[in-house]
């Protein structure tokens, strides 16, 4: 198995997307990539904790291939916007792809090239590696599971696509 770490705007959603897909083995919200120990979801809407809301991805590279994974988390973010996912606003919310395995780099640069190449404007997605990461509160954990009508910023449409492909 291997994990990547995707700040994808409000992880409600990023998890919930992910989860539908095939090779997706186990997922968990939390905190990235911040400044201050043991953060809670008070102290990272604040913005002053560096942390973004961020998703933790097991996947089995067998069933799906990183740059898939990758690919399919594009189609979910304006890979343009910067601090902001729809109506989501703050540097919490900005996206990102955070790895612990250097040797993916090569893979997750080609794919940030290969969709750079299809707009104008720069993407404004962080590259990095994961320097931390804090799962968040419980509540958060699988929300729109929880809570089928709860808010998501990425389409449902995409949502059912994916799950439907997965059936």
């Amino acid at each position: 198995m291997k994990e990547i770490y995707l700040a994808g705007g409000c992880f409600w959603g990023t998890q919930h997307y992910m989860k539908q897909i095939n090779g997706i083995i186990d997922t968990e919200a939390g905190y990235a990539n911040g400044y201050t120990p043991h953060p809670t979801y008070q102290e990272v809407y604040t913005d002053t904790t560096g942390y973004a809301e961020t998703v933790r991805i097991i996947y089995n590279p067998d069933v799906i291939a990183l740059t898939s994974l990758l690919t399919l988390f594009f189609r979910t973010i304006d890979p343009t916007s910067l601090n902001r996912q729809r109506g989501d606003i703050g540097t919490r919310y900005r996206t990102g792809i955070y790895y612990t395995d250097v040797a993916e780099l090569p893979t997750i640069m080609s794919v940030y090239d290969h969709i750079a190449q299809q707009y104008d404007a720069p993407l404004a997605i962080e590259v990095e590696p994961l320097c931390n990461f804090f799962p968040a509160e419980e509540y958060h954990q699988d929300y729109l599971d929880k809570n089928p009508g709860g808010y998501c910023h990425i389409p449902h449409a995409l949502i059912e696509e994916a799950r439907k492909a997965n059936r």
